[in-house]
């Protein structure tokens, strides 16, 4: 049965008479590897283009970041950080490069993991906080944690983006989109209700679970809500999203963090899209408990890694695009990261 229905939902995508230049935006990377993993891009019908978007926090963590965190590393910090970071290139090295020169900088699954490795030890220990609403519940509950346990070894390189003010700062650019692919952890956080914007915009949006059927159901019904002149959300992911999100969640975040002006990759400076600590979380915040001199340099020649994010091109209308940049050579981070675009075209194809 379930055969047979995703059959007919790949046929009706397949056929679908959409309106020519219609441009849909797949927000998540994980929507972008799925995407490419199942073959969804094969049976967009013709006019319909599908292309990246800003939903990779890899990506669009800004190289100033990542060159903050080599020099807490270089004044003997031990780093912590989710498992992708370490790769991705700063303006002259990379955590992984600092980690084989005799740095401390470890990989870790979670901010937990972090405290358990300051809790053990007198060094200075700094996870470096990056991602979306989806990760940043478990990051502020961790905070919670370590002002609870007295652990004054314990900070926070925050690096925290927001998807809405994102897309708002889409919409608000000539990106010629039709129509929004949402993400569905974020959504499980922030609700279908955060997208209200959208329609003011006159924009369709469908958040979008990650099975083969989740996607092509969703962009049948984005493609008709084009076709009929319908601007609205639809939650497509009932089964984990719920209208309002998750409560409880974003209680917890809003007690430890506060919005804040934030720089994306390929977006600029983007007003209230980060995450700051909070004055009585303070204490947590590397920036000011450390005096940190990060090397700069200008951006790499060639990389379009920014545009690929603001959905303006492809990834193989960069320049480096696996050439000189490759998975096991990477010289933006849209091919470091297991969501980045750059990445599953090349493993997919």
């Amino acid at each position: 049965m379930a055969e047979t229905k995703l059959g007919k939902l790949a046929d009706r995508l397949r056929t679908f008479s959409a309106r020519p230049g219609t441009k849909i935006m797949e927000v998540c990377g994980s929507h972008t590897v799925a995407i490419r993993r199942f073959g969804v891009q094969r049976l967009l019908p013709a006019g319909v283009k599908l292309v990246s978007g800003p939903g990779c926090p890899v990506c669009v963590t800004p190289d100033l970041f990542i060159d903050e965190a080599i020099a807490l590393a270089r004044q003997g910090a031990t780093i912590t950080s989710f498992g992708d970071m370490l790769r991705v290139p700063g303006s002259r090295s990379s955590l992984e490069r600092e980690r084989a020169g005799g740095s401390d900088i470890r990989a870790v699954y979670s901010p937990l993991d972090a405290l358990q490795i300051a809790a053990t030890t007198q060094k200075e220990t700094v996870f470096l906080a990056v991602g979306f609403e989806t990760t940043a519940p478990v990051i502020a509950a961790a905070a919670q944690l370590a002002v609870e346990k007295k652990l004054a070894n314990f900070s926070l390189l925050t690096s925290l983006r927001l998807v809405p003010p994102a897309l708002k700062a889409l919409i608000s650019s000539d990106t010629g989109l039709s129509g929004f692919l949402l993400p569905g952890h974020v959504s499980a956080i922030i609700g279908r209700q955060a997208y209200g914007f959208l329609a003011a915009g006159r924009l369709p949006g469908v958040i979008a679970g990650f099975q083969a059927e989740d996607i092509i159901s969703s962009l049948v019904l984005l493609l008709e809500m084009q076709n009929k002149g319908i601007y609205k959300t639809v939650n497509n992911y009932a089964r984990v999203v719920r209208d309002q999100g998750n409560e409880r969640s974003r209680s917890v975040l809003a007690e430890v963090f506060t919005p804040a002006d934030a720089e994306w990759r390929g977006l600029g400076s983007i007003p209230g899209s980060g995450l700051a600590l909070r004055p009585a979380f303070a204490a947590l915040d590397a920036r000011k408990r450390f005096a940190i001199h990060a090397d700069s340099a200008p951006a790499r020649r060639g990389c379009r890694c920014g545009d690929v994010l603001r959905g303006l091109i492809d990834p193989p209308a960069c320049p480096l695009f696996n050439r000189s940049c490759r998975p096991d050579h990477p010289v933006g981070p849209c091919m470091v990261s297991s969501e980045g675009s750059c990445s599953a075209w090349v493993t997919y194809g």
